[in-house]
Formats: C-alpha cells, sequence, structure tokens
C-alpha cells in the first residue's frame, strides 16, 4: 500500500487533521488501485483538495503545512494524469499487437491445412520415380572350390535372377535420374516407375562405387524435374521432406511415400561399407526405410539437398528406422554426376604407392603418442610417389589438406572424394617431429 508521510506533528488539532487527511487520501489512492476509474478519482481528489483549502482558511496556523500537502497533491495529481494517458495508450497498442498476431496465427492454421510443407511435396512428387531391377547373380556350391568334391560332382555354380527396388528422382527435363550405386549393382535391367502410371526402360550412364552414386536415363523429354539446391547452405533443425518408393509401395498408386523430419545434424562420417565411403553426410529424423535408396531429401522450399543413402537401425536384426537416416550432400551428387555424364565413369585407381593402417592403442603407447589418432604407414612401394617424397614405414599420417585422420577409412575416404591431378598435403609424424609432403594424384 501507498505510505505517504506528509505531516509534522505540532499539536493535537493538527495531528487529528493531518490523520483525517492521510485516511482520505489513501481512500482515493485504494480505490483507483481497485477499481481503475479514472474520473472517479479525479472527482475525489478534487474534492480532497477542496476540503484542504477550506480548513486551510479555518485553520491558519496549520497553513504551511496545508500548503505542502496541497503542493504535494497536485504535483501528484499531475503525475497521475500524465501517466494515465501515455501508458494506457502503450498498453492498448500493445494488447491490440498482440490480438492482431494471434488472429493471424489462428488464421493461418484454421483457414486453410495447405503450408510449406504440402507445397513442396505436391511439386517435387511428380519427379520422384520409383526403379525396379533385375541383377543376374552367380551362386557356387560351398564345396564347388575343393579338388576332392569337384572331380565327384563338377563345378556346381548357377546362375539366377535377382529383384530389387529403389527410388530416384529427376534432375533434367530429358530424363536424367539419380539414384544410389548400391541400388542398380550389377542390374541387366532397370524399369522405372512414373507417377503417371509408365514404366519405362532405363540406361545406366554411369555409376560410382566408392561414392554409392549412380546415374540413368530414360528417352523422354518434358518431363518434370526437381531443382537443385546447394547443401553447403543446410541449416542443422530446417525442415527437410524425404520421398521415395519404401517396401515398393509407389506400385500401389504411382505416388511416393512422404515422411517429413528435420536436418539432426551435418558432416557425418560413417564407417566404410563394401568399398563405399560415406563422409559429409547429412543425418535426418525424417523416417528412410528399405526401397528409399536413391530418393531425394528436399527442404522445405523444394530444393534438393540430399540423396537418400542408408539409416541406421540399431542392430543387425532390426531393419526399420528408428530416426537415424543419412543422406549424400547434393553438392557432392552432383559433382560426380556431372563426371559420370561426361566420362561414364570415374577413374580411382590411384598410384599413391603405400599401405596403411589405424593408429590404435598400442601403436600409440609403443611410439608414445600424445593421442590415439591417425594412420602409421606399414609399406611403401619402390618407385612410387611416396617413395619419391621420401615417405617411410612407422611415419604416421596425422592429417590431409588439413583434415584430421581418425583411421585408415578417414584416409581412404579423403583420397577417394579427390580428383585426378589433384594434390594433397601429409602432416606426418617421425621420431616425434612433424613434417608435411606433398603428393599428386595419378593413376597407375
Amino acid at each position: 500500500m501507498y505510505d505517504l508521510q506528509l505531516f509534522a506533528s505540532g499539536s493535537k488539532e493538527i495531528s487529528l487533521k493531518q490523520n483525517r487527511l492521510r485516511v482520505q487520501f489513501h481512500v482515493i489512492l485504494a480505490n483507483y488501485t481497485e477499481h481503475k476509474n479514472f474520473n472517479e478519482f479525479l472527482f475525489l481528489l478534487n474534492g480532497f483538495t477542496h476540503y484542504i483549502g477550506i480548513n486551510s482558511i479555518k485553520t491558519m496556523r496549520s497553513a504551511k503545512y496545508l500548503l505542502a500537502a496541497a503542493a504535494f497533491v497536485a504535483v501528484l495529481a499531475s503525475g497521475f494524469v500524465f501517466g494515465h494517458y501515455i501508458f494506457k495508450n502503450e498498453s492498448n497498442e500493445l494488447k491490440a499487437g498482440e490480438t492482431l498476431s494471434r488472429e493471424r496465427v489462428i488464421q493461418n492454421v484454421t483457414d486453410s491445412r495447405e503450408n510449406a510443407i504440402t507445397r513442396t511435396v505436391s511439386d517435387v512428387s511428380k519427379a520422384v520415380v520409383g526403379i525396379s531391377v533385375t541383377e543376374v547373380r552367380e551362386y557356387r556350391d560351398p564345396f564347388g572350390d575343393d579338388p576332392f568334391f569337384r572331380q565327384f560332382f563338377g563345378d556346381r555354380s548357377y546362375k539366377q535372377e535377382v529383384q530389387g527396388l529403389g527410388s530416384g528422382v529427376i534432375i533434367s527435363e530429358d530424363g536424367y535420374i539419380l539414384t544410389n550405386d548400391h541400388v542398380v549393382g550389377n542390374a541387366t535391367k532397370v524399369v522405372v516407375s512414373m507417377t503417371n502410371g509408365d514404366h519405362v526402360d532405363a540406361e545406366i550412364v554411369g555409376k560410382d562405387s566408392y561414392s554409392d552414386i549412380a546415374l540413368l536415363k530414360i528417352n523422354r523429354s518434358g518431363l518434370p524435374f526437381v531443382k537443385i539446391g546447394n547443401s553447403d547452405d543446410v541449416i542443422i533443425g530446417e525442415w527437410v521432406v524425404a520421398l521415395g518408393n519404401p517396401f515398393g509401395l509407389f506400385e500401389v498408386n504411382q505416388k511416393p511415400t512422404v515422411t517429413v523430419g528435420v536436418v539432426s545434424a551435418m558432416g557425418m562420417k560413417l564407417n566404410s561399407n563394401e568399398n563405399r565411403y560415406y563422409r559429409n553426410m547429412i543425418q535426418t529424423d525424417a523416417a528412410i526405410n528399405s526401397g528409399n535408396s536413391g530418393g531425394p531429401l528436399v527442404n522445405s522450399i523444394g530444393e534438393l539437398i540430399g540423396m537418400n543413402t542408408l539409416i541406421y537401425t540399431g542392430n543387425s536384426m532390426a531393419g526399420g528406422n528408428i530416426g537415424l537416416g543419412f543422406a549424400i550432400p547434393i553438392n557432392k551428387v552432383k559433382a560426380i554426376a556431372d563426371r559420370l555424364k561426361k566420362d561414364g565413369k570415374i577413374e580411382r585407381n590411384y598410384d599413391i604407392g603405400l599401405r596403411v593402417q589405424t593408429v590404435d592403442k598400442n601403436i600409440a603407447q609403443y611410439f608414445k603418442l600424445n593421442n590415439v589418432q591417425g594412420v602409421i604407414i606399414v609399406n611403401i612401394e619402390k618407385g612410387s610417389q611416396s617413395d619419391k617424397e621420401g615417405l617411410r614405414p612407422e611415419d604416421i599420417i596425422l592429417s590431409i589438406n588439413g583434415e584430421k585422420i581418425g583411421n585408415d577409412s578417414d584416409f581412404w575416404g579423403i583420397i577417394m572424394d579427390m580428383n585426378l591431378g589433384d594434390k594433397i598435403k601429409l602432416k606426418i609424424l617421425r621420431a616425434g617431429e612433424e613434417s608435411e609432403r606433398e603428393l599428386e594424384l595419378k593413376v597407375k
């Protein structure tokens, strides 16, 4: 409550008047605080000042106290008037702004279910395709390599057609399609299923097993295609949409399956698998399942930012999605696809001339290393570039072009990401001293 010390006691009469004035003023303030009735406040305040004036005439001895009180009340009243109109306007403006903002949000939600995601799905879906693959695989009897059994049963090998499914995305109106290398494999026949119900034979323009990227071509023109984005501009946490053909469901209604999530992480380095190197991957929690491989990962404005490639399932027995999906960044995909379109393959038989092994705890302890990182050279081919540059067995490679090496998969992954003629700078550790060596990538 308000506690105003307006008067100084000089006599019993003055003290009684002081108390009456104090009580009346507290009543005025309490009334305004409770009811916020400004007009009533002014009316009471006017009566209060009038009362002060009358009593000042009757009691001249307390004039100096009453005049001081009247002056104080006048100042206080002017402050209330000023504050009332100023802050009332600001409060009204704030409430109006908040109400308008809420109305807009409610309007956006209730007026239409269409949003950026649904528009993206509508635009991109037409460019997504299902891929059916026929591959001939050769199987050998487990005893076929044994000369003893072979003399009785002969060469017991046989061939069998294997069907596979995957996804793809059209990237040009003249029929170029991106997908994964592990989708097409060693296919003898590739058929593309389109959203208009057509099934079209596709040609494998080129494929690269190391990057797990393949480029197909169908003989069509005027096709819908997806816009290529920039994976370097991807924001962690932004909305993304994964489209594809999980479990062959594309064939049910000639439409891709859609899942939505966010970009969970960038620059993920995964272990190599079957001579494939997955580096700088985009991680997403958008559901990716068997058959989604090769399909597009797009942002909320319909730009292609990645190629859905693999998932982590937690263990080898599980096969479903647990929110850990990975896509190859589109900048890398586009660079590989351009080279496949031009040459049909990518030459990676580099003449480096060395073999390496991951530095483990035992190696780190033996060489008295502070950190368990890098790879150790275990063999150098005579006459190779590594030999000419002075590299030796037991040299420890710490980084390539400034990127730290964690294991041998990192080492070869960086090498395989580079092109013929590129130069690589190796930071090596020898006998406790660091130095640099430079190699140029050449074919054997």
